[in-house]
């Protein structure tokens, strides 16, 4: 399916007359230095800013100027207080609050504050593409949204109704995700359609698709396990007890440096996420944005905007939250090889065979 952004626009926002759309973006400054994917990502933005505008009549819609703010630094940060709309400097809450559809294309995650801002303002509809490129047009960006949502409908009762979930590595390794507690189970179906009520999500990663829920974090949690990731040539363990990383495996400099960072920050080390990508299209190329979408995958860290209880206030400072998420899609150096979910009566559903979906 070819990509179109005035069909990928209608799927996922439904627009109507009336709509209020913002497409923002970060800036480099001082320290936080420029590179060529940040600058072609801006250009992908302002050419959907362009194409946009240029459909505002014919679906009643009124297009702000692009809006920019200073980059924050870290993924999933606090945005800064103010930026600029066009040549006016703005608050960004503002903006935001009088928007009904924004579209979010930075380069530091900014989609844990913007799912708060949806739960402060109702008739928000948010779609958050940090680090997206052009070539996501003619893989994930592609995908029929309609045929996401059913597959994310199908997969979310199996977290809803499941007490745990068994996750076996190609490395051999196992983890056991608590998921006990039945916090809210998300679907980033790709479906921002108004009228959805207060208490749905109204965000979307854009490209789309995964089911998601954050575990049982309390003092009680069974989450346990070893997890093993690739960091460029070297390969660690992260040891888990308690839905907490409390050791890793390895003698390298990226364990070294895992190692410090956790000593130094105990927030980081909270089993945040667990999820299963949905998007038939999505490809891995080391793009976290898309990679997610296409398998299995977890994650430390920030994990409030799901619904669970570690947030920015955790973090020693603003600039150290994180929310660092490991993919095990094929095409990963490593590859769920199965993903059960436990029902409490003991009852399995294997949903993921060899990177997979199956379910």
């Amino acid at each position: 399916m070819a990509f179109e952004l005035e069909k990928l626009f209608v799927d996922v926002f439904a627009p109507q007359s009336g709509d209020v759309v913002t497409i923002m973006y970060d800036l480099p400054h001082s320290e936080i230095r420029d590179h060529k994917e940040w600058r072609e990502r801006r250009q992908m933005a302002d050419e959907w800013h362009q194409q946009i505008a240029g459909l505002s009549q014919s679906y009643g819609v009124l297009v702000n100027p692009i809006v920019t703010y200073d980059a924050t630094g870290a993924h999933n940060a606090d945005m800064p207080e103010y930026g600029m709309c066009g040549d006016e400097r703005v608050r960004l809450e503002d903006i935001i609050r009088d928007s009904t559809i924004v579209i979010s294309m930075p380069q530091f995650s900014a989609s844990a504050p913007l799912i708060g801002f949806t739960r402060t303002y109702p008739n928000l509809r948010v779609a958050s593409m940090p680090m997206a490129t052009k070539s996501m047009e003619e893989t994930g960006l592609s995908a029929d949204y309609k045929q996401i949502a059913a597959t994310c409908a199908r997969i979310a009762p199996l977290f809803e109704n499941a007490s745990g979930i068994e996750v076996t590595f190609s490395t051999g390794h196992t983890c056991y995700f608590d998921v006990s507690d039945h916090k809210t189970v998300l679907q980033d179906n790709g479906l921002l359609h108004p009228g959805a009520g207060k208490d749905a999500l109204r965000f979307a990663n854009l490209p789309a698709g995964e089911v998601l829920t954050c575990p049982n974090e309390a003092e009680n949690s069974r989450t346990t396990g070893e997890i093993p990731a690739v960091f460029g040539d070297e390969t660690i363990v992260f040891i888990v007890g308690n839905n907490e990383i409390i050791d890793i495996k390895g003698d390298g400099p990226v364990a070294q440096k895992k190692r410090r960072e956790f000593r130094e920050e105990a927030a980081l080390r909270n089993i945040a996420e667990v999820a299963i990508g949905c998007n038939d299209k999505a490809v891995v190329t080391g793009n976290i944005l898309e990679d997610e979408k296409a398998g299995f995958h977890w994650a430390y860290g920030r994990s409030d905007q799901f619904g669970g209880t570690v947030g920015v206030g955790d973090f020693s400072s603003p600039d150290k939250v994180r929310h660092i998420d490991i993919v095990y899609a094929r095409g990963n150096p490593i590859v769920c090889t199965r993903f059960d979910f436990i029902f409490p009566n003991g009852a399995r559903k294997t949903a993921i065979t060899d990177g997979l979906l199956c379910v």
